[in-house]
């Protein structure tokens, strides 16, 4: 009697269970097919995501063109909000939608870029002679995790090895690459383009193989510490860990030529200052340097129209004046945007560079400060580097 009690109610809900009007409550309706985002051949981007309960839906974006602070998407009867921008320049570009005011990343698409806060979805409009995929030898970018000893916790970067490095035994020069305030480690790579970049460039014989570095230039909040014959400053950090941790494990963990003819370092806005704090305390252990869209920071005055700061240049006078440590240094390299709102802090650290007989390239470029340019002085600056006397 029981097994029958017990086939009997199995049955009914089973019955029950692939009956159409019991499943439609189960389960939600498909949504329609779409692509998101679409690129066409003019290069126009259409971006899609389907909300058919929201009353509105805007799409941010910081450096693509035309979206600005925001474009607002339409809804189709089928609840799928649209919008259209464009023709845009070739790259790659960061963008979210705003659902009733939540930021979310586009369900469609699963390229991502992680900046310091929050990730984004990418798009890339194809058409770049430096960063499109290109049917070249490819090497390879990895998540390495490593302990630091200054931080106390373990750290990521990302590490480009060029084509052939798997398979061979030869020792390659190193660029270490620095992002900016609002990015990540992961940004170079992604929105940045890096890897496909020294891949183009490897390819067509205009920059020598090497390794490059993208460290997380993030610590956490800054802390105090003293210093001899002064009060106590808040250092930043990664100044610290960069000789301690990070450069060390990459000269034990890969083959990495010797020599500071061997040896380059780069960064953009926050990573560009901190370029030149790395490079002003071991300056003859580098032999490129360069700084985009960046300097010394307050060299020009606060926001506040204060006066310019000259503690740095104070600070390292003994260091800018030595002739010796300029021996070897081979390149000294700044660009920035005219439009960009740190073009002043550039053009100051340049010439005040320049006033301690260091030898400095500027380039400008149109454009403010944007990833559009900051992969532009990668695809510049790298087929420089490593090129001997």
């Amino acid at each position: 009697m029981r097994k029958w009690v017990l086939s009997a109610l199995l049955f009914v809900a089973a019955t029950l269970a692939w009956h159409p009007a019991a499943r439609s409550q189960e389960r939600p309706a498909r949504p329609p097919e779409f692509v998101s985002p679409e690129v066409t051949s003019e290069k126009k981007v259409t971006f899609r995501v389907h909300a058919p309960k929201a009353e509105a839906v805007r799409l941010t974006g910081g450096d693509m063109p035309g979206v600005g602070g925001g474009v607002n998407m339409t809804k189709s009867d089928a609840g799928v909000w649209e919008a259209t921008v464009g023709p845009v320049p070739p790259g790659a570009y960061r963008y979210k939608f705003l659902v009733d005011g939540l930021a979310v990343d586009d369900p469609r698409n699963p390229a991502t870029s992680e900046s310091n806060a929050t990730t984004w979805s990418l798009a890339y409009v194809p058409g770049s002679d430096s960063s499109d995929a290109k049917e070249v030898p490819h090497g390879a970018v990895a998540e390495v995790f490593y302990p630091s000893s200054t931080l106390k916790r373990m750290r990521r970067m990302h590490v480009y090895t060029p084509p052939g490095y798997e398979k061979g035994n030869a020792s390659y020069p190193v660029f270490y690459l620095l992002h900016g305030a609002s990015d990540s480690d992961d940004s170079w790579t992604t929105v940045g383009r890096a890897g496909f970049i020294l891949d183009n460039l490897i390819a067509e014989g205009k920059a020598k193989p090497m390794i490059v570095v993208m460290p997380a230039g993030h610590t956490g909040p800054m802390r105090p510490r003293p210093q001899a014959g002064s009060p106590e400053r808040r250092v930043d950090e990664f100044i610290d860990e960069f000789a301690k941790d990070i450069r060390p494990y990459v000269e034990k963990t890969y083959r990495t030529a010797e020599g500071r003819g061997n040896r380059a370092i780069a960064g953009l806005s926050m990573g560009g200052g901190q370029t030149l704090n790395v490079t002003v305390t071991n300056l003859g252990d580098y032999g490129y340097i360069g700084v985009f869209s960046s300097g010394v920071f307050g060299i020009v005055g606060g926001r506040d129209g204060g006066e310019p700061n000259t503690r740095w240049e104070d600070d390292h006078r003994a260091t800018l004046d030595d002739a010796g440590l300029k021996q070897g240094l081979r390149l000294v390299w700044f660009g920035c945007g005219k439009e960009d709102f740190l073009v002043k802090t550039s053009e100051a650290t340049a010439a005040m560079l320049r006033n301690h007989k260091f030898d400095v390239t500027s380039v400008d470029s149109d454009g403010g400060h944007t990833w559009a340019n900051w992969r532009a002085y990668l695809a510049q600056f790298a087929p420089l580097l490593f090129r001997g006397e």
